[in-house]
C-alpha cells in the first residue's frame, strides 16, 4: 500500500514518553492525520470515543490504564477503529493476549521506523500485522485450542485496575483515591488478587504485573 492510499487516515497516538511520542508524530504526519497524542490509557480511551480515529496506536505500558485494558475498552465501543500495539516487549504471551482482545497489529519499538508504517498500511487495508520476530509463535498460540489457564487467572476489570496501581507503587489510600473507593475496598480486592494468582505480597503482585506487561516497571518502593 502506498502513502497516497493512507493519506488522511486519522490516528490517535498513546505514548507516555514525550521524546518517543514526538519522534513518532514526526514519522506519521507526512502520511497520516495525527488527531491527538496522549500520555495514558484513560486519555486514549476517552479521545478515541470522542474523535473516532481510523487507527489507534497504543503503547502497552501506559500509566493509569495499560494498553491492553485501553484496547479492551476501545474495541468494546469502537469496532471500526483499528488498533496497533507498540511495545518494547517481544513477549509471545502478551502479544497473543492483545490479538485475542482485538488488536490488529503488534510492533516492537526497537524495530526500524519503517516497520510501524508498514504495520499501519497493512491494518488500514483490513489485514493483520505481527512483528516478524514473534509472528510464528503468536500464530501458533492463536490457532491452538484455548487453554483455560493460558492467559493466567480470570481477573475482573476492577482487579486489573488495582493490579496496575499496585505495580505503579500506589498505596491502598492512593489507589482508593484514584478509583473513588475506600482503602478498605482496595485491600479487599488485593486479597482476592493474591488468592487468584497464588501470590503472597504486594511486591509479588507488582512483579507479576510487570511480567504480564501491564506496566513498564514496578514502583520504586517495592
Amino acid at each position: 500500500m502506498t502513502a497516497t492510499n493512507t493519506k488522511g487516515l486519522s490516528i490517535i497516538l498513546a505514548e507516555d514518553h514525550s521524546l518517543v511520542a514526538g519522534g513518532l508524530q514526526l514519522l506519521l504526519e507526512p502520511e497520516f492525520e495525527v488527531l491527538e497524542v496522549v500520555g495514558n490509557g484513560i486519555e486514549a480511551v476517552e479521545v478515541c470515543r470522542k474523535r473516532r480515529p481510523d487507527i489507534a496506536i497504543l503503547d502497552i505500558s501506559l500509566p493509569q490504564m495499560n494498553g491492553l485494558e485501553a484496547l479492551r475498552e476501545i474495541k468494546k465501543d469502537l469496532s471500526r477503529t483499528r488498533v496497533v500495539m507498540l511495545t518494547g516487549m517481544a513477549d509471545v504471551t502478551v502479544a497473543t493476549e492483545a490479538f485475542r482482545l482485538g488488536a490488529n497489529g503488534y510492533v516492537l519499538k526497537h524495530s526500524a521506523p519503517t516497520e510501524l508504517l508498514t504495520a499501519l498500511r497493512e491494518v488500514a487495508q483490513g489485514r493483520t500485522y505481527i512483528t516478524p520476530r514473534i509472528a510464528n509463535d503468536v500464530l501458533q498460540r492463536l490457532m491452538a485450542p484455548s487453554s483455560k489457564n493460558e492467559s493466567g487467572p480470570n481477573l475482573t476489570a476492577r482487579e486489573r485496575q488495582i493490579l496496575q496501581l499496585i505495580a505503579e507503587g500506589k498505596s491502598s489510600k492512593e489507589a482508593g483515591a484514584s478509583l473513588g473507593v475506600t482503602p478498605r475496598t482496595i485491600e479487599f480486592h488485593k486479597r482476592n488478587l493474591m488468592e487468584k494468582t497464588g501470590l503472597r505480597s504486594t511486591a509479588e503482585l507488582a512483579r507479576y504485573a510487570a511480567e504480564k506487561g501491564l506496566v513498564s516497571k514496578v514502583g520504586n518502593d517495592l
